[in-house]
């Protein structure tokens, strides 16, 4: 017994089967770090950086910090003459009906799809997902608006988005319906719910996770949206990126990195923001879940 003791004071590492990390293990951390800071760490920089230049350190844009940050002032210039207000509501006046209507449309889509069972619903499935590998016709879109009467209205844009990411939506939400036990439904049906105040009332509350990621893709894809806003709105409603797009052209912005790059910082804060509030929900539901 002496012998053992001494042998495993010896070779601790024998006595517990424990052995060192491999190499790449311990690099790891050190290798994802320094992922992040090329990939998001320096353009974000550059970004800022820029920013807060004069209009002569920022001709050339480089990772250079400024030599007297005009990060605020450039904001408010951009504000008060790069027309910002007026896009930034008509950015939303599309946004939020649009995310809104593709959020409740796709999860109530997906609820039936997970629940029912058939050849049908499976194929129904396969076209309501066919969405995300196949790209909308942009000229046939504009064809349609103008024989319905929509064409260069924010109805018809809303519908728009709404039509290309509700694939997107019935996608995540179909998969996280099938985890929910069917049990909770039948407990509401016998108390004597009908199908949407079962939706509504057991159902929608436990969808906050993935729907709160959906919200995240969906307004990031939304928001940042030129090519079909362009075709479609564009002359008739400002929108951020449009605005961005015409300002950056005309005379106030030509060659103006400094208000270019502010500006873009002005259109991401409200990303960051929803990007906050939608990481929080997503954690609460999750710790919420596991506690159930």
């Amino acid at each position: 017994m002496n012998a053992a003791s001494s042998s495993s004071r010896r070779h601790p590492a024998r006595s517990t089967g424990l052995s060192d990390a491999p190499i790449w293990r311990r690099l790891q951390p050190f290798c994802a770090g320094t992922l992040v800071v090329v990939l998001i760490g320096i353009p974000l920089w550059l970004v800022v950086a820029t920013a807060g230049k004069s209009r002569g350190e920022a001709l050339t844009p480089d990772l250079s910090p400024p030599s007297h940050w005009r990060l605020l002032a450039n904001l408010e210039e951009v504000w008060r003459q790069g027309r910002v207000p007026a896009a930034f509501f008509g950015s939303l006046l599309i946004v939020v009906p649009a995310v809104i209507g593709v959020l409740v449309v796709g999860s109530m889509a997906a609820w039936i799809l997970a629940r029912r069972r058939s050849r049908l619903t499976a194929t129904l499935y396969a076209l309501a997902i066919s969405g995300i590998v196949l790209p909308p016709a942009i000229v046939t879109l504009v064809l349609l608006l103008r024989q319905l009467g929509l064409a260069g209205s924010a109805i018809g844009m809303i519908c728009v988005y709404m039509g290309i990411y509700l694939s997107t939506v019935i996608f995540f939400v179909t998969g996280f319906v099938r985890t929910i036990p069917a049990s909770l439904e039948e407990a509401a049906q016998i108390d004597g719910a009908g199908p949407v105040r079962v939706f509504v009332r057991v159902v929608l509350p436990l969808l906050r996770p993935v729907l709160a990621t959906a919200t995240i893709l969906i307004c990031l894809y939304v928001w940042n949206d030129v090519f079909y806003a362009f075709f479609i709105v564009g002359g008739r409603l400002d929108t951020l990126p449009l605005n961005l797009f015409q300002v950056a052209s005309a005379g106030l912005y030509l060659n103006n990195w400094h208000l270019i790059f502010a500006y873009v910082i002005l259109m991401s804060l409200p990303l960051v923001a929803v990007f906050a509030v939608a990481q929080r929900r997503i954690i609460s539901g999750i710790t919420n879940g596991a506690v159930r």
